[in-house]
């Protein structure tokens, strides 16, 4: 299996197979209209493994609908902030939306619970966790209190790591008082609060900006993320703290995906899903190649003891906290995969 690199996926972009749709346009579409026309929308590039799976999967939906549904792949945030497109998928203006955990803990509280920080270990407990009882429990969460529905595989975003301008994290000490860019989600701004950080919420299309004009000293995202967006060219440390787990939910509006009769249905399920597994692979063989790529950017890399960010965590209360939020039920199916944390 060769290496996969960020030049490698943006080799598969451009060789993506004709009839997915990027932007709302069709890719070669000389045949008739399709009977159904279905729009995802998410905030990554093009090159991210996400929408290179995307298009892979909108051209198979074609190929095995005979034309009869046509998905359109709308990246970058092109339709708006993670909020604006949470909102749009709930009223049905858009189809599919890929959302973190974390910005679904807004909507649906249990929905955050695997981005509980330090919890995941490595990706046998994740996947044990996402594919069994605990990701169980967030779709029926989630089925039961939306107008959303959740695919039954999560996508991948890896492990998210820290980045900073002035100095890099090695200890939990480190974060106090470091203003520190979190998506929008209360549990991400009590996990950095539990270190003593300033964490501040900043949509995603702005965090760039806000990172080179210094509005903020750091952000935390995959390596991935940290790649592709070139947060590179505004940070200096990049600490690998492991401390969340990241994926996406794929979600779906009701009323659109009950639109579409059941073997169309099927279609287009059986193909999410198909793409989510073969994306996580994607998305685990990058980020593990891209350390050395970033370093040869000038990104400084440190290890971290993970043990002792959990220990602080412990002792500022946070699991305690979070166990009391999110209910015995579903802490309890947490920990039947991370074992015990609070």
């Amino acid at each position: 299996m060769h290496t996969i690199t960020r030049r490698n996926f943006i080799k598969t972009v451009s060789l993506a197979s004709a009839g997915a749709a990027v932007g709302g346009l069709s890719i070669g579409s000389a045949h008739a209209a399709a009977e159904f026309v279905l729009k995802y929308a998410n905030n990554l590039p093009m090159t991210h493994p996400m929408n290179v799976r995307a298009k892979e999967m909108a051209a198979r939906i074609a190929a095995e609908s005979k034309g009869r549904v046509e998905l359109q792949v709308y990246s970058n945030g092109q339709l708006g902030t993670d909020t604006d497109m949470l909102s749009q998928v709930r009223a049905g203006a858009i189809d599919f939306f890929t959302i973190s955990p974390e910005v679904l803990g807004t909507l649906v509280s249990a929905g955050q619970i695997s981005g509980v920080g330090f919890a995941f270990r490595d990706y046998n407990q994740v996947w044990a966790a996402m594919d069994g009882e605990l990701g169980a429990h967030v779709r029926k969460q989630i089925a039961a209190s939306t107008s959303l529905f959740a695919f039954e595989r999560c996508w991948d975003n890896g492990y998210r790591q820290v980045t900073t301008s002035t100095r890099a994290i090695a200890k939990p000490e480190d974060f106090k008082g470091m203003k520190l860019r979190v998506p929008p989600s209360p549990l991400a701004t009590s996990l950095f609060r539990g270190f003593d950080a300033a964490p501040t919420s900043i949509n995603f299309a702005e965090v760039y900006s806000a990172l080179q004009t210094k509005i903020v000293e750091g952000q935390e995202n995959p390596l991935a993320v940290i790649s592709t967006v070139k947060f590179y060219e505004v940070q200096k440390y990049c600490s690998m703290t492991n401390h969340v787990w990241s994926g996406f939910w794929f979600m779906g509006n009701k009323k659109s995906f009950e639109r579409l009769p059941k073997d169309l249905q099927e279609i287009v399920a059986r193909n999410i899903n198909e793409a989510g597994v073969k994306q996580r692979v994607d998305v685990k063989a990058l980020n593990d190649s891209l350390v050395a790529e970033m370093k040869a950017k000038g990104l400084q890399f440190n290890e971290v003891d993970n043990d002792a960010f959990r220990n602080k965590l412990r002792s500022a209360g946070f699991y305690t906290e979070w166990h009391k939020k999110f209910g015995d039920e579903a802490w309890g199916l947490l920990e039947k995969y991370t074992g015990k944390l609070a």
